[in-house]
């Protein structure tokens, strides 16, 4: 493997498929699998997922919610996600748990950095939930300061594309993709690999950034092996 600790950011639409709303644990199972794979190569791995599938935010807002209440029942989803998650881990054996940045003590650890950095040393899958606690922060940025404070090596971002674009490729035919990009083309361009918040915490502490699409059976592991599978973000500027 080319890296020994990684955090990998699963957006909560990536757990439910084709389903439109909810978790299909065919899918679930088929990321756990992927994981499985990596851990038993030795590789640390922390995971920041989101809770799109169930609820988001931001649109509750919009439907007249208050904003820092609609980010707190976000939040909630996530535990809810990383809690299925950790299920399917650990009915693979996988030894995971789950760290909640909103008090749940009776179904997950309360977010204690040391403590987290412990289970990565033990060879246990951490999941992080509830985002970092606080509304108006994306799990992008949940993500990106994990990875800061837990000293990953690289993040990486599943998708449903295959990587970063010059424009939306579902409309341009002749989008280019890049190989790889620096942490400024991304602000300058506002190119929407993660927000603004995720990209600057990742350039101020030198962590690259992995785009991939998670469709793809045994992207996860190829791209733990540095295979060039997507988009990297944090070196030169260069197109496929």
């Amino acid at each position: 493997m080319a890296y020994k600790r990684v955090l990998l950011k699963l957006s909560g639409e990536a757990l439910m498929g084709n389903l439109g709303y909810g978790i299909d644990p065919a899918v679930v199972a088929d990321i756990a699998q992927e994981i499985a794979e990596v851990v038993s190569q030795g590789v640390q791995l922390a995971i920041v997922v989101g809770g799109g599938n169930i609820f988001r935010g931001v649109k509750a807002s919009a439907a007249g919610m208050d904003r820092a209440t609609a980010d707190y029942v976000g939040m909630i989803a996530t535990v809810m996600n990383a809690m299925t998650l950790q299920d399917a881990l650990e009915r693979m054996d996988i030894p995971t748990r789950v760290l909640t940045a909103i008090a749940m003590q009776e179904v997950a650890e309360p977010y204690i950095r040391r403590r987290a950095m412990r289970h990565l040393e033990k060879g246990r899958v951490v999941i992080f939930g509830a985002g970092s606690g606080n509304p108006f922060f994306t799990t992008d940025t949940t993500a990106a300061l994990r990875a800061a404070e837990i000293d990953a090596e690289v993040v990486f971002k599943a998708t449903k594309v295959d990587g970063v674009y010059d424009s939306d490729p579902t409309t341009n035919p002749s989008a280019r993709r890049f190989r790889s990009l620096t942490y400024g083309h991304v602000l300058a361009h506002d190119l929407k690999v993660m927000d603004a918040t995720a990209i600057a915490l990742c350039k101020e502490n030198s962590i690259p950034i992995m785009v991939f699409d998670l469709s793809v059976r045994g992207n996860i592991v190829r791209a733990i092996q540095g295979e060039p599978v997507g988009t990297i973000v944090g070196g030169l500027c260069e197109v496929s």
